[in-house]
């Protein structure tokens, strides 16, 4: 043990060597103690030795093991999971592969990088593997030597912070003379530290996402300033206690829209108005409503006009004023998608002959219908598809699909009396298929004429 002192002043020098890198603020600083063993069978040498791995966990008849601490390690982390330690060991050896030897002090010093594949699997899981190279100087009484060393290693971390590790280390002497192959296995504890904590909040910077201002662990360190249980950094209202609904801002009235967006506050509204009550449901806020509870038009001032069909809009500007209708069609009813499939349901059954664009005579009930559901709406302009399979060539079923849909449009307009300009044609041919051309019952889906809503005139 005599030279236990070369190296404690070896491990400083070399741990002095590393506090000179640049060391960055959120990389932490990590210490281990534990055990180990060195075992020089399974190197793929000669007797007493053995061939490389042989062995390789027969502990009882190779290892070399000191009962107690012996082993220490230093580690700094520098970045893209790599690391650089330097360790320093202690051991007896008595076993030299399968032979006995007289008891001789073993003691080494070693520096490594390692790589860590931690954030490949899951970087803030338990389970960390590593792989590490370096280079060390081992002692046998007082016979030293240099090796070349290759890791391989597993943390597993029971907190952010406390770690069991295991390692197996092989040593390979640069120069056969001087110092033996062998193997240094370890097992113990590695406690990390140092990470900078900026703002003092308990939370590292390198997972602090308000690494300057002081928050809260739950927040990944940033603060809660009006205590809503939403970070300041996505809350709308720091400052005032509020919902996740509302971003963080209150509703004081209740109404379901945030006073910030809320133009009364403190009276329960609607969103149409912003949040603005409407006693008599006319869509002028009380307020500014003569007559609030009495419905009438914004343009009277809240007070009623005539409006025959109770659609909101008055019969002066009503365009259809005995059907109700809505304001953004003058008065007059929008088509809904219930009555576009309506429509679409007799456009289906609509047959032309075989190759052609004339209508066949069974189809002529269906159009009937077509058109009295048009007339319902006397202010939409209606747009007749035409479409075909994929059989034939593009250029023909295109034409066809035209002249199909065009004589849809003039069997509605001459024989329906539909107004001329409320009704468009196009042909799309085979661009648009609702189901496969592959099968025959594919096809036949796709052979056919279609009704959209093409636009409300003014």
């Amino acid at each position: 043990m005599k030279h236990l002192g070369k190296l404690l002043l070896a491990s400083l020098c070399l741990l002095g060597v590393t506090s000179l890198q640049a060391q960055d603020k959120n990389n932490p600083w990590a210490v281990g103690i534990g055990i180990n063993a060195v075992d020089a069978y399974p190197v793929g040498e000669d007797a007493p030795r053995g061939g490389m791995f042989s062995e390789f966990f027969n502990v009882k008849d190779h290892y070399n093991i000191l009962p107690s601490v012996s082993k220490l390690t230093i580690g700094r982390y520098i970045g893209s999971g790599f690391s650089a330690e330097v360790a320093g060991s202690l051991n007896r050896i008595d076993k030299f592969g399968d032979q006995s030897v007289d008891d001789l002090t073993y003691y080494a010093v070693d520096g490594a990088v390692q790589y860590s594949f931690r954030e490949m699997i899951n970087e803030t899981g338990w389970f960390d593997p590593y792989l590490g190279v370096g280079a060390g100087y081992n002692w046998l009484d007082d016979e030293g030597f240099g090796t070349a060393n290759g890791s391989l290693g597993f943390n597993f971390w029971f907190t952010d912070n406390v770690a069991f590790n295991i390692q197996s280390t092989y040593k390979k002497a640069f120069d056969d003379m001087e110092g033996p192959d062998h193997f240094q296995h370890s097992m113990g504890i590695k406690i990390a530290f140092g990470g900078t904590d900026t703002d003092g909040d308990g939370v590292y910077d390198d997972k602090d996402e308000c690494p300057n201002e002081p928050g809260l662990a739950e927040f990944n360190g940033c603060p809660d300033s009006d205590g809503d249980g939403i970070p300041d950094k996505d809350d709308k209202c720091p400052n005032e206690a509020g919902s996740a609904e509302f971003m963080g801002c209150p509703d004081t009235d209740g109404d379901g829209i945030a006073d910030p967006e809320d133009d009364c506050p403190n009276e329960a509204g609607v969103a149409s108005l912003n949040g603005c009550p409407d006693a008599d449901g006319d869509g002028v806020k009380d307020a500014d409503d003569n007559c609030p509870n009495e419905a009438g038009p914004a343009e009277n001032n809240g007070c009623p006009w005539q409006d025959r069909d109770n659609d909101g809009v008055l019969d002066k500007d009503d365009q259809c004023p005995d059907v109700a209708g809505t304001t953004a069609n003058n008065g007059c009813p929008e088509v809904t998608v219930e009555i576009i499939n309506e429509l679409n349901e007799y456009s289906k059954t609509i047959l032309f002959d075989l190759g052609k664009s004339s209508i066949r005579k069974e189809s002529f009930e269906a159009l009937e219908s077509i058109a009295d559901i048009m007339e319902e709406y006397p202010n939409t302009v209606f747009h007749i598809e035409g479409h075909t399979d994929s059989q034939g060539s593009n250029k023909l079923n295109l034409r066809l699909s035209k002249e199909r849909a065009a004589s849809v449009r003039d069997y509605l307009v001459n024989q329906a009396n539909i107004d001329s300009s409320r009704i468009t044609s196009e042909g799309y041919g085979e661009e648009r298929p609702i189901a496969t051309n592959k099968t025959a019952a594919g096809r036949q889906q796709n052979r056919r004429v279609e009704v959209s809503l093409e636009k409300n005139r003014d």
